[in-house]
């Protein structure tokens, strides 16, 4: 059955792939981007496009008003600064504020704008985090990334907890290494596998699993 989907953050990688999917089986998609260069990605797609910062919080409340409903909601939006070890250029605070803010607020301040518009019972929640998120793997690098994605699988977490009573379910996702911009060329998952797994898992959450951290296999994450 077709669904009323919100993905939040789509001009390219997988938000884009995740927007062509959901469009060709037949869901009615609204999609976010930050500038008319986005926008111009989605053209073809014949989605509904909004421009929105997922940290304006002005912008994200319009983007609410927009939409009628939201079946599932999945907040795709992140930045990657300061690659490398603790002495690697870009590491300084503002990379800090950058991604914190965009990686961990992000997320949080994109759901509380568009709660009421997020069906309720059996509404989901999809927030696109990262193994690199899990403190199992740290390996002494990517301090900001990993740190941001470990917030925003406990922000994840925290709204599953939150939610539950109203029906509404919430899910962490790791979408493998993958070959985008971010990934680069040499990752081994493709973006439209990549996407197609996680189109997946969102279709298996539901009340009895919320609160999950896998990845777009399936393949549960340690926090």
């Amino acid at each position: 059955m077709a669904q009323k989907i919100l993905i939040v953050g789509a001009s390219r990688g997988i938000g884009l792939e995740l927007a062509r999917q959901c469009k060709a089986r037949g869901d009615q998609v609204t999609a976010t981007v930050r500038s008319d260069t986005g926008a111009a990605a989605l053209a073809d797609l014949d989605v509904t496009v909004l421009k929105a910062d997922i940290v304006d919080e002005a912008a994200l409340t319009a983007v609410a008003s927009a939409v009628d409903g939201i079946d599932l909601m999945i907040c795709n939006a992140g930045i990657y600064r300061g690659r490398g070890d603790m002495h690697a250029e870009d590491t300084g605070a503002d990379a800090w504020q950058e991604v914190l803010m965009t990686n961990i607020a992000g997320p949080f301040l994109a759901v509380k704008a568009c709660l009421p518009n997020i069906t309720a019972p059996g509404g989901k929640i999809a927030v696109i985090s990262s193994v690199m998120g899990s403190t199992a793997g740290v390996t002494g690098n990517n301090y900001i990334y990993r740190s941001s994605k470990a917030g925003a699988t406990n922000v994840a977490c925290n709204l599953a907890q939150e939610l539950a009573s109203k029906g509404i379910s919430v899910g962490a996702y790791h979408p493998g290494w993958v070959q985008t911009d971010m990934g680069g060329t040499s990752a081994p998952v493709t973006i439209p596998d990549s996407a197609a797994g996680l189109l997946a898992r969102f279709e298996a959450l539901g009340p009895e699993t919320t609160g999950v951290f896998e990845d777009y296999q399936g393949a549960p994450i340690p926090y």
